[in-house]
Formats: structure tokens, sequence, C-alpha cells
């Protein structure tokens, strides 16, 4: 099967560098719309939908391969290996920030820069490492996630996606869980939240924009200031935005936030 037809790939634009985004936990890449349009002048935009998620070519999820983020971010690099024309600047939401890392430590040849919308390399607190979760929380997260999916899908989309002022995207996100295949969305969510990539932080040696919201119950402040330092190249910018979506809900200050960055 191809990669394009696997990954739902979409390509746009009409730059000679090319940007790639990759969405979040329960999305699609849908929810680039308001942003992605922004670079279409200056950048060959390439869109896709991970593995299991929106599009994709469901019958292609192996468990095997995606119990880590390390299959997630091979598929980077087969996307990137067919229809890429140079190295590319990668735009990850949320954990596939960290799926661009791995692919960037894999293979940096690959990458000009990374953007990193709400990272996060562990969720779970640990000494003095502030995740914003306790092993508890997530547990609890989890077990409810496994019992009643689309219950837990309706309870924690909203405020997850914040802006409290504008209800009609916790419904969009809320509709994007509940689309997402449940068995699918039960292992990536255990895989997400389990993770850990800080030991992999120091290994990326492109230059990387932190895009920190300034009240995000996923990745709270702490995680943004602790990747501005473990991150070798990296710039922090705060947003003010309530929510850990920015780029539906505060898109206007992302895009001037990137193009600061990549003009430098």
């Amino acid at each position: 099967m191809s990669v394009r037809k696997r990954h739902n790939v979409n390509v746009v634009g009409r730059g000679d560098v090319d940007m790639i985004f990759a969405h979040g936990y329960g999305c699609d890449q849908n929810m680039w719309r308001l942003l992605a349009g922004a670079f279409e002048d200056r950048y060959r935009i390439i869109l896709y939908d991970l593995a299991g998620c929106g599009r994709s070519d469901l019958t292609a999820y192996d468990r095997k391969k995606y119990d880590t983020l390390d299959g997630h971010a091979r598929d980077v690099l087969d996307i990137l290996e067919e229809i890429a024309t140079g190295p590319a600047v990668f735009v990850g939401h949320s954990v596939s920030a960290m799926i661009g890392l791995l692919a960037g430590i894999a293979a940096p040849e690959r990458f000009r820069e990374h953007i990193m919308v709400g990272p996060s390399p562990c969720y779970i607190n640990d000494g003095d490492y502030v995740g914003g979760f306790t092993r508890a929380d997530i547990e609890s997260l989890l077990d409810t996630l496994d019992s009643n999916y689309l219950g837990w899908a309706s309870a924690m989309a909203p405020t997850i996606m914040g802006a409290p002022d504008r209800p009609e995207l916790g419904e969009e996100l809320t509709n994007s869980f509940c689309r997402t295949d449940p068995e699918i969305a039960k292992h990536f969510a255990r895989v997400t939240f389990l993770s850990d990539n800080r030991a992999d932080l120091p290994k990326l040696t492109a230059r990387s924009l932190v895009l920190q919201c300034s009240d995000d119950v996923i990745a709270p402040r702490s995680v943004g200031d602790y990747l501005q330092k473990a991150l070798p190249n990296s710039t922090l910018r705060l947003i003010d935005n309530i929510g850990h979506c920015p780029h539906l809900s505060a898109p206007g200050a992302l895009v001037e936030a990137m193009r600061e960055f990549l003009r430098t």
C-alpha cells in the first residue's frame, strides 16, 4: 500500500520548502486548516493522518508497531522519503511533537526546523519534574477511557480544548474523538500518556520552537520551561490562550510566532 493512501496524504501550497503538519491525539489533519493556509504561499504543505486516525487506512494499524511512538516516527520518515523534496519544517501538536522529535533524531538530515505546539515529553510528575499529572491520575484516566470511551471523550474534549468563549470548538473536538475507532483510541492513549521522552530531548540537533499556552490543562507552563532548557537549540514562545489546541482557538498568535521563528 502506498504511503499516500495509508496516511491520507494531501499536498498543497506553492513554496520550495516542505512543511509537514502532524495532528494530536484523537484528531485528524483537518485540525490544521486555520494554520496551514497561512503558509501555503511560501511552503509546500504536507498534511496527513496518523495511523489509526482520520481517513488513514485502519487496516494498516499494527498494535505491535505502534506500541511506542517510534512506529509513528517511522511513518513520518516514510512520508518524507516518498513525498518531500528536501529537508522539511515539522509542525507537531501535542504527542506528535514528540513523534517529530524521534523522527528528527533518527534522520536529522530530513528536517530544517521543528515547531512544537503544546508538547510534553512526559505527562507524569517525577521528582522535580512537573508534567501535570500523578501516576494515579493517568491510570485513572486510562481506566475510565477503557471502560467508557465515548463518555470519556464527551467529558474530556471540551476541557482539553479550553476556549471557554467558543464552545463550538469543544464540540468539534468531541466529535473528532468520537469518530476515532475506540479500540485504536484506547491503545494510542496508553502509548501517549505513558511515554517518557525526556532523555531524548538533548539528542535533537535542529532548531526548535516550543509554543506553550498560558493555561493548558494537558501541558502546564512548567513543561514548556523544561523543554526550553532540555532542547539544545530551542526557543520558547508563550501564547495567551486557555486550552491545549491554540491552532484552533488562537491561530493568529501561532502564525505570528511561527513566522518570526522561521525568519530568523
